[in-house]
């Protein structure tokens, strides 16, 4: 897909490919607090040189649309949990999962916590602010452990198994997406639980028709959280943005090779 950059009023203007604003690129040995997402983390386990280019030299990856449709059923969804949290009762899929102990997480800055742009979890690791906004948080009442929560939207023909789910390599990153927020919640002190959920919605693609509606199942997949790697990744991550050399790059990265064959022809 060919983006085209446009301002806040949706008009055409030329694209840089250069970030504007200096407090989104990191300088090297910097002593300013430097903010980092979990998105942008994602990205250095991904590929090294991207993200170090993207961070370090302000180079923008173009972007990609936001998918509207898994960005409704997440509201939708926060909405009945948010229900539930006010009265601090179960959700209807934790009755129809043995698990009536446990209660949408009541707490103050919720709301900051799951807006990813402007607020989310936030710790300080050295002059890095991490921060990642989670879907959902819910609370054992037996433990008190708070459970990190994922909202997940798809369309498969497949049934949506535990095995199978956590196994596929395309769901990698939904792993490390959990073991992140987890970690977070765990370096603001919190109590957490090892064991969180993907709650996958999948829409029916064998319905005789659209008929103005989709119908979803619904689907809570447990995965065993890991944060014990997180540490290390992080201490190389900010050795990388300390680094005056550009690292080299995931030899699958697709970015990179488009970078490659494109420069080519570039005089």
């Amino acid at each position: 897909m060919i983006s085209l950059k446009r301002n806040g009023k949706l008009e055409l203007v030329e694209a840089t490919g250069l970030r504007t604003r200096q407090s989104s690129i990191y300088k090297p040995n910097q002593n300013e607090d430097f903010k980092i997402s979990r998105g942008k983390f994602s990205d250095f386990l991904t590929c090294p040189r991207c993200f170090y280019l993207d961070r370090v030299k302000g180079i923008v990856s173009p972007d990609m649309p936001g998918w509207t449709l898994n960005e409704t059923t997440d509201l939708l969804l926060k909405k009945e949990f948010d229900e539930c949290r006010e009265k601090q009762i179960p959700h209807r899929i934790f009755k129809e999962n043995n698990l009536e102990h446990v209660v949408p997480f009541l707490h103050p800055d919720m709301d900051k916590w799951r807006n990813s742009l402007h607020h989310g979890l936030k710790i300080k690791y050295n002059n890095i602010i991490l921060t990642g906004g989670v879907d959902d948080i819910w609370q054992d009442t037996n433990s008190k452990e708070l459970i990190v929560v994922d909202y997940k939207s798809q369309a498969s023909t497949k049934p949506v198994e535990t095995e199978s789910y956590l196994a596929s390599e395309y769901h990698k990153g939904y792993k490390i997406q959990m073991d992140f927020y987890a970690f977070l919640l765990k370096e603001m002190e919190f109590k957490v639980s090892n064991t969180s959920y993907f709650l996958v919605c999948n829409a029916d693609r064998n319905a005789e028709g659209f008929n103005g509606k989709m119908n979803f199942s619904e689907t809570l997949i447990p995965y065993e959280c890991k944060t014990d790697w997180i540490p290390e990744e992080l201490r190389g991550m900010l050795n990388t943005l300390n680094s005056e050399t550009i690292p080299e790059g995931n030899i699958s990265c697709m970015n990179c090779a488009y970078a490659r064959q494109r420069s080519k022809f570039d005089n």
